[in-house]
């Protein structure tokens, strides 16, 4: 039974308290706001009797937390997210990303609780922001902040069901704004060639910059996982060398071990010592994550003024250099040139080597083989055909072609014509010898004969195994059981 006290006394004046065990067997106390003590000891009975419900799962306890944070600051459960994001092991970058995302539909849409989440506030924000002009990758992108935001209120039992499970994201495909171009191997030509005789650019001599260029190209790394590089990062003496990208820098938190060719292999092993030499700690040293795309787009563009000032070729018509994309910055069909733009490159190259998807899949490190195809599956050419051609293969060779079916059929009719003849001829023989004038009466004994004449011609095509039968007149026995019991 609830126990009901004043604090002071019995004879203290204010309101009575009472304490009880809830359901998870610990002991709580609160005002019950009257000076009754008999009214004070029904509300402990009460909340007793209540407790004792939920313990036997008559009463929900899960309904009375959904209740509690319903009426909650929708700001509080933001900043636990936030929190759990950090703790997840997710970026800086990515945190910041996500919670600003979902503060700005909560904002828009003016939730102020948890009980406040519905999935029409949510709908407008996003039918505005299209409306102000925003692409659908940037909509997506706020969806799927507040999406998982409701979806671990739901999780952690902060929400009864998760309201915005149905909402629909906008196809990002649909209406692209920014689309990357990459480098074509003619295009690489001309811009290892410049940057032979180029100098210093953005803190990165000539050279740095063309052998990160080309790192860039064959690991297919990101700006920030080559910035987390150190020398120690370059396994350059193993049998196949590579280099080993850390999971805590890697996009999606997994290990990237990128396999390196011989010749970068043995110029990345010359740079690194000159790096430990000079103490330094990274592999590359970077410019700012502002001018990364700004130094390529530089030497690009410093590229092409030396390839539109070559001496003119007797089959190029007037202009048509000029109007060329060859090594633009921004080609004509609206695709642009950044540093992230080597990695496209490098998934381009794989699929024109005629690399497997699922190789390419696995050097870009995609989540699944859908993300490969959809970027790259226009670069497999013949993959359907040559798939065809392999799959007519396991059947092996026909005896007789579709087209000799027709022979086939006619061969086939004219053995059935001529058997129903032969039929036709033995049947005229039986009905003439069954005849008056050329029949004879046939015994009982000569049927037994005939039978016997045929058994005995059977019997002179014995198996080759078979032994004369010594227990039987003239007979045969022979090893086969199928002979011997015919049920087998």
């Amino acid at each position: 039974m609830a126990s009901v006290y004043k604090r002071g006394g019995s004879k203290a004046k204010g309101s009575w308290y009472v304490s009880w065990v809830d359901h998870t067997g610990k002991t709580k106390t609160k005002s019950a706001r009257t000076t009754d003590k008999a009214t004070a000891q029904r509300i402990g009975n009460k909340l007793e009797a209540d407790a004792a419900l939920r313990r036997e799962g008559v009463i929900d306890a899960r309904a009375d937390t959904i209740q509690l944070f319903a009426r909650s600051p929708i700001t509080d459960s933001v900043a636990d997210f936030e929190t759990r994001l950090r703790a997840a092991g997710n970026t800086d970058k990515h945190v910041r990303h996500t919670v600003g995302f979902i503060r700005r539909v909560i904002e828009h849409a003016g939730f102020d609780t948890l009980g406040s989440i519905d999935e029409a506030g949510v709908s407008r924000y996003a039918a505005d922001k299209l409306v102000d002009g925003a692409s659908n990758r940037t909509v997506q992108a706020h969806l799927t902040a507040i999406k998982a935001f409701t979806k671990w209120l739901y999780e952690v039992g902060r929400l009864s069901s998760d309201f915005l499970a149905s909402l629909k994201k906008p196809n990002p495909s649909a209406d692209r704004r920014r689309q990357r171009r990459f480098l074509s191997p003619a295009e690489w030509e001309w811009l290892r060639d410049y940057l032979l005789r180029a100098g210093c650019l953005y803190g990165l001599q000539a050279d740095e910059r063309l052998l990160l260029y080309r790192f860039a190209i064959q690991t297919g790394l990101r700006a920030n996982e080559i910035r987390s590089l150190t020398p120690a990062s370059l396994h350059l003496e193993a049998t196949s060398p590579f280099v080993l990208c850390k999971a805590g820098t890697t996009k999606n938190r997994r290990e990237a071990r990128q396999l390196l060719d011989p010749d970068l292999a043995r110029q990345l092993k010359a740079y690194a010592g000159r790096r430990k030499l000079a103490g330094e700690k990274k592999l590359f040293a970077l410019p700012h994550e502002s001018n990364v795309a700004r130094m390529l787009r530089d030497d690009v563009e410093a590229a092409r003024a030396e390839w539109l000032k070559r001496p003119k070729e007797e089959s190029e018509q007037p202009g048509e250099r000029d109007q060329s994309d060859f090594l633009s910055p921004k080609n004509n069909a609206g695709e642009e040139l950044d540093f992230h733009s080597l990695r496209h490159t490098c998934g381009v190259w794989l699929a024109q080597t005629g690399a497997h998807p699922k190789t390419v899949q696995q050097v870009m490190r995609h989540s699944s083989i859908t993300l490969t195809m959809d970027t790259y599956g226009h670069l497999f050419p013949g993959q359907e055909e040559e798939s065809a051609k392999r799959l007519g293969g396991l059947f092996g060779s026909s005896p007789r072609t579709f087209e000799g079916r027709a022979d086939h059929r006619q061969e086939v009719q004219k053995a059935h014509g001529a058997q129903r003849i032969l039929q036709r001829g033995e049947s005229e023989t039986v009905r003439n010898r069954t005849s008056g004038r050329e029949s004879q009466a046939v015994t009982p004994t000569d049927h037994k004969q005939d039978k016997s004449r045929k058994k005995a011609a059977s019997c002179d095509k014995n198996r080759p195994d078979a032994k004369p039968c010594e227990s039987s007149g003239g007979g045969t026995r022979t090893p086969d059981t199928r002979i011997m019991i015919p049920l087998l």
